[in-house]
């Protein structure tokens, strides 16, 4: 259950804005009672319970974002956000090892796989002539509970067709390591942020208008040095810290 919000009245002859007055007030309670993820009244209680309008509890709730303290999801409501996760990005770093390690649950579920033909930019990064066979495969993590990034993996089709059949969610590299005995090994990350897609913005439960944390990877093998994926990750820029091991 939630805990109870201020019942304060709001005081306009302190020469404070009553959006102010109400974003102070919420931030009290968030701070002495509510948990990280859970989720707020709404608009409209809330602008019954302060009597105010609705635009004003809205620009109460923008200062709370703006300070860190609360996150928006599209078409969910509003949230207490917890602090963006440290995500290591490395040669050897792992989605599921690496938040793991730090105790979080993670969750790798299967939206899409499909055979493409490779162009531009993937069969460059792959090194694959304009038109060879790429496997396609789109999935979304998740960690603690909430949607944390959506990747695009491209697998050129010498990696085999065991690696893409199989995979049915979870881990892709551990797959890849089990059904061919390839250590994959990250060689490049080009970061930048840009504005969210509107598949994605429903997957990651954002506002369509929010921009997005964009990582292109490629990795290879190990051994050979040869390409075995080229990934393009767009995460939650509220959910992520990127930590680049530069070593």
């Amino acid at each position: 259950m939630s805990p109870p919000l201020s019942q304060r009245t709001l005081l306009p002859n302190l020469g404070v804005a009553r959006y102010r007055q109400i974003a102070d007030a919420l931030e009290h309670e968030i701070r002495n009672g509510y948990d990280v993820g859970q989720r707020l009244p709404g608009e409209h209680e809330l602008a019954e319970r302060f009597g105010v309008n609705r635009h004003t509890v809205r620009h109460a709730i923008d200062m709370l974002i703006d300070a860190g303290l609360v996150a928006r999801r599209h078409g969910a409501g509003t949230y207490v956000a917890g602090k963006p996760l440290a995500y290591a990005v490395g040669s050897g770093s792992r989605f599921t090892e690496s938040l793991a390690k730090g105790g979080h649950s993670t969750e790798s579920v299967l939206i899409r796989k499909q055979v493409i033909e490779a162009r531009g930019g993937v069969a460059q990064r792959l090194k694959l002539i304009d038109g060879a066979t790429v496997f396609a495969i789109e999935t979304l993590r998740s960690v603690d509970g909430g949607p944390f990034c959506v990747i695009s993996h491209f697998l050129p089709a010498s990696l085999g067709e065991a690696v893409f059949d199989a995979y049915k969610g979870g881990s892709l590299h551990a797959l890849i390591a089990r059904k061919t005995g390839i250590r994959p090994e990250r060689v490049k990350s080009l970061v930048t942020t840009v504005p969210v897609e509107p598949e994605d913005a429903a997957l990651l439960a954002i506002a369509p208008t929010q921009w997005v944390l964009r990582v292109k990877s490629v990795n290879v093998d190990a051994a050979t040095r040869k390409p075995i994926e080229y990934a393009v990750t767009r995460f939650r820029a509220d959910r992520v810290e990127l930590a680049v091991d530069i070593a």
